[in-house]
C-alpha cells in the first residue's frame, strides 16, 4: 500500500469512526455507552464457577488460592466471592426502581446486605441440591457414581446454578440471577427461569431443549426429560403479563418424558402423573393420570 492509499485508507476509518460515534447520540437503549453502568458478565460467570467450588468442595479444582487447610482454602474462597458479588449487585441495584437515585453508599449497604443474606442461604441451597442429586442417582441405572453425576451431568449442573440464582431473585437483585441462568443455558442446553420454584429431589435426564418459565411451580421428586417445555400459554399481552401466573403447576411425584410440552398458569398436572413423550397439554390432569399422543402408525 502507498503513501496515498494508506491517507486514504485512514480518512475512510476516521469517517466511519465518525459514524457511529454519531449513531450513539440517538438516545436508544442501544446507545448507552457506560460500561461501568452495567455488572460485569464475565466476573458473574466466575462468581457462579467460585460459588459451585463452595457448593462441591470436594470436586472443582481451585487454579487460584493454595493452602495447606482445607477450611483456610475454602475460607478464602468464600470471602471472594463475597467481596466481588456484593460489588456486582451494587451495580446491579443502579437498574432496581428502589435505588433509582440512590447514592453509592446506599447502594454498597445495600449489596452488603443482600450478599450476606445469600450467603446465609448457601446451607440451605446445598441441602436442595443433595437431594438432587441423590434423584439422579437413584432415577438413573447409567449413573454409576454420585461422582460421576457431580462432575459430567448437565441436569445437576443447571438445576445448581438455578438453586443459587433463585435465591438472588427472591431478594429481588436485578440482572444477575438472569445472567446466571443463561450461562447454565449456554454450558447444557437447559433454560430454568430463575423465577420458577422448585421442590427437592428434582431430576433432569440428558437435559438438552428443556424450558420451564419463571412462574412454573414444581413439587418435589419430580423428573423431567429433555425437550420439555413448561411455558407459557400465550405472551401475546407481553409486558402487560408481567407478574401473573403464565406457567404450569407440577405437582409431586410426576414424570415428565421427552418432548412434551405443557402451557399456561392455570395448567395443574396432578401428583403420581405421567405425562408421555411429545404430548401436548393446555389443561389440568387429576392425580394419577397418564397422559400419551395416540398411537401413530406406519405407511408404506
Amino acid at each position: 500500500m502507498n503513501i496515498e492509499e494508506n491517507q486514504n485508507l485512514r480518512k475512510e476509518i476516521e469517517n466511519i469512526v465518525g459514524l457511529i460515534l454519531d449513531d450513539y447520540k440517538k438516545g436508544r437503549d442501544v446507545d448507552q455507552i457506560d460500561v461501568f453502568n452495567q455488572p460485569d458478565r464475565d466476573a458473574v460467570i466466575d462468581i457462579v464457577n467460585k460459588l459451585l467450588r463452595i457448593l462441591f468442595p470436594g470436586y472443582y479444582r481451585d487454579k487460584v488460592y493454595r493452602s495447606y487447610s482445607d477450611n483456610n482454602r475454602m475460607g478464602i474462597i468464600i470471602e471472594d466471592v463475597i467481596y466481588n458479588l456484593q460489588k456486582q449487585v451494587a451495580i446491579a441495584f443502579r437498574h432496581a426502581k428502589d435505588y433509582e437515585h440512590a447514592t453509592d453508599d446506599t447502594l454498597n449497604c445495600g449489596a452488603r446486605c443482600i450478599t450476606l443474606e445469600f450467603f446465609k442461604k448457601i446451607p440451605h441451597i446445598r441441602e436442595l441440591v443433595d437431594t438432587d442429586l441423590q434423584a439422579s442417582y437413584e432415577g438413573d441405572p447409567a449413573a454409576y457414581s454420585k461422582e460421576e453425576i457431580i462432575l459430567s451431568y448437565p441436569g445437576l449442573l443447571a438445576s445448581t446454578i438455578n438453586r443459587m440464582a433463585h435465591e438472588l431473585y427472591l431478594l429481588e437483585v436485578p440482572l444477575i440471577p438472569r445472567i446466571m441462568t443463561e450461562y447454565a443455558h449456554s454450558k447444557t442446553g437447559i433454560d430454568i427461569h430463575p423465577g420458577a420454584t422448585i421442590g427437592k429431589y428434582f431430576m433432569i435426564d440428558h437435559g438438552t431443549g428443556i424450558v420451564v418459565g419463571e412462574t412454573s411451580i414444581i413439587g418435589e421428586h419430580v423428573k423431567i426429560y429433555q425437550g420439555v417445555t413448561i411455558g407459557a400459554l400465550s405472551t401475546r399481552g407481553g409486558q402487560s403479563l408481567k407478574g401473573a401466573k403464565r406457567h404450569p403447576t407440577i405437582e409431586d411425584n410426576v414424570t415428565i418424558y421427552a418432548g412434551a410440552s405443557i402451557l399456561g398458569g392455570e395448567t395443574v398436572i396432578g401428583h403420581d402423573s405421567v405425562v408421555g413423550s411429545n404430548a401436548f397439554l393446555t389443561y389440568s390432569i387429576e392425580p394419577g393420570s397418564r397422559v400419551s399422543m395416540k398411537k401413530q402408525e406406519l405407511q408404506f
